[in-house]
């Protein structure tokens, strides 16, 4: 072509010139149109993957922040319990007072699913999600502390500490076999109710059963530490739940109501 064009600028046929450049020109256009349209079919590609991915990892994170609500509330419901009965302002027998007072030590843990929104984090590729009350939400989300904090004041609780000390270990095991955890498959919010909440028979001989809870009433240190737990674990729930929070676990709510 640029042989043809030189050609015929020697011949000085303008003409001839005129219709190649045009055709270059038109090859170049036609060119970079369709290298840009290759680039804007590969990028919406990946927006559509990146916030597909988005929302998975926001659905589960929608179920793990139900899942603390649900769970530590459970855990506070026995330490009232067990409060309530070692304070004499209540009668249980002894396995059902083991039981509330061994709950009361739990915690649950969860994974962050925080993979996708740090990868577009970490490569400045945030636009691809191209709903911007979407990456608000990513953002809220995954800049929230508030169940890092519980899970953290949880494990270290000093009542945690001194339950475990007190008691002895065939009564825990009983304990931690018959009372534990039930946990659920994720996303099972009908799961939640039940994760502690359940009828559970440790199977301790009424001597053994008699002998533990004379261990938690005699300990000076068990009552006062039990009282610290409900204050600290009302507090951190309050955390989840209550003031700024609650506007971003109904976001949550409505966002997996929306994606169902």
């Amino acid at each position: 072509m640029l042989h043809r064009i030189t050609s015929n600028l020697r011949r000085q046929d303008w003409t001839a010139v005129s219709v190649e450049l045009v055709v270059v020109i038109l090859g170049v256009f036609i060119g970079v149109q369709v290298s840009n349209w290759n680039a804007e079919r590969a990028t919406n590609r990946e927006s559509r993957v990146f916030t597909e991915r988005l929302k998975t990892d926001l659905r589960a994170e929608a179920f793990a922040y139900e899942l603390s609500v649900a769970y530590y509330g459970q855990v506070l419901a026995n330490a009232r319990r067990a409060e309530a009965a070692l304070s004499g302002r209540v009668n249980l027998d002894d396995e059902a007072l083991l039981a509330s007072a061994y709950r009361a030590t739990q915690y649950v843990t969860t994974n962050r699913r925080r993979t996708t929104w740090d990868e577009l984090g970490s490569t400045g590729n945030i636009g691809l999600i191209r709903d911007p009350r979407l990456r608000q939400l990513a953002a809220d989300v995954f800049t929230d502390t508030n169940n890092e904090w519980l899970v953290d004041d949880a494990r270290r609780a000093p009542y945690r500490l001194e339950f475990r000390r007190v008691l002895a270990i065939p009564v825990q095991d009983a304990l931690a076999e018959a009372c534990g955890d039930h946990t659920g498959k994720d996303g099972d919010y009908a799961s939640l109710a039940g994760y502690l909440d359940y009828p559970c028979d440790p199977e301790l001989s009424p001597d053994a059963a008699a002998a533990a809870v004379a261990a938690l009433r005699a300990d000076p240190n068990l009552l006062p530490l039990l009282r610290l737990q409900i204050t600290t674990l009302d507090t951190n729930i309050g955390g989840l739940d209550t003031t700024n929070n609650i506007q971003l676990r109904q976001r949550l709510q409505a966002f997996v109501k929306a994606s169902r």
